[in-house]
């Protein structure tokens, strides 16, 4: 009972928040959070896309291994560990029962488990990259890249935007539990009450998105009112912005350590 407390407070909506704020803004004493946006971007197009064209085991081993040591270097929050683990247990056991539903046999796992590997592979490359950097180093790194103003922005606008959505979308849940009538009888498995809170979750969708969208008007008013699409289209004024981003012997020390590693890989296994 002790542990099944403990696991429930840690899923509770404002220790989710609390998870997405140190995800976002928490992690800037990391080794990775001190390298330049341009060099985790390098280092992420290789490790997020190569394993798709690599078949030999060993080496997807080894590159499953190093990216569980950037993850732990990179203090990843346990609840992104979780969901991702469950993600990839979902994928895999999805396509394992379809493959045995449509004629297939058991010798379709070793096939399916080197499919988990590779998608370990870039998943732990992504949360390592992308959760070393918090929303405005992000969006000054795309920007830095030449990804256009308004999609930079975009993007760590999302970031600082998630929590507080679903902190909104919580009390519009709650709130439709209060005015609601839960059933009187759990039914077999509990599916009368599983069904009760399905459709109330996607019920609270919808005020959620009519809120999300009165915000975003909001937001873009105030931005254009700033002279936003000056500062997004403005070479100097992107010169500014950008001033403090360079990348020093650590990043270069970082891309050579990562290229010896994989030359390893490739050479010895």
């Amino acid at each position: 009972m002790e542990y099944t407390r403990k696991f429930t407070e840690k899923l509770s909506v404002e220790q989710v928040k609390i998870e997405l704020l140190n995800t976002a803004y928490g992690n800037g004493g990391t080794f990775f959070a001190k390298l330049d946006p341009r060099t985790l971007f390098l280092w992420y197009a290789y490790f997020g896309i190569f394993p798709w064209f690599i078949h030999e085991v060993m080496v997807l081993i080894g590159m499953f291994l190093f990216m569980l040591v950037t993850t732990y270097v990179a203090r990843i929050s346990p609840l992104i560990i979780f969901i991702l683990c469950l993600g990839l247990l979902g994928q895999g056991g999805y396509l394992l029962i379809a493959s045995l539903f449509f004629g297939g046999d058991w010798t379709s796992i070793l096939p399916l488990l080197i499919l988990t590997l590779k998608l370990s592979v870039i998943s732990l490359a992504s949360i390592t990259v992308f959760c070393s950097m918090n929303p405005e180093k992000l969006s000054n790194g795309l920007l830095k890249i030449g990804l256009p103003g308004q999609i930079s922005f975009s993007i760590a606008y999302g970031y600082r935007m998630l929590p507080t959505l679903l902190e909104e979308y919580h009390h519009v849940f709650q709130s439709f539990r209060l005015r609601g009538k839960a059933p009187e009888k759990h039914g077999f498995l509990y599916i009368n009450t599983i069904a009760y809170f399905i459709k109330l979750a996607v019920l609270s969708f919808y005020p959620l998105l009519l809120s999300t969208a009165k915000r975003a008007r909001t937001t873009v008013e105030a931005l254009e009112t700033k002279g936003s699409m000056y500062g997004f289209n403005h070479i100097e004024v992107k010169k500014l912005k950008l001033a403090g981003l360079k990348m020093k012997k650590r990043d270069y020390y970082f891309l050579a350590g990562s290229l010896v590693y994989m030359i390893s890989l490739f050479l010895f296994l």
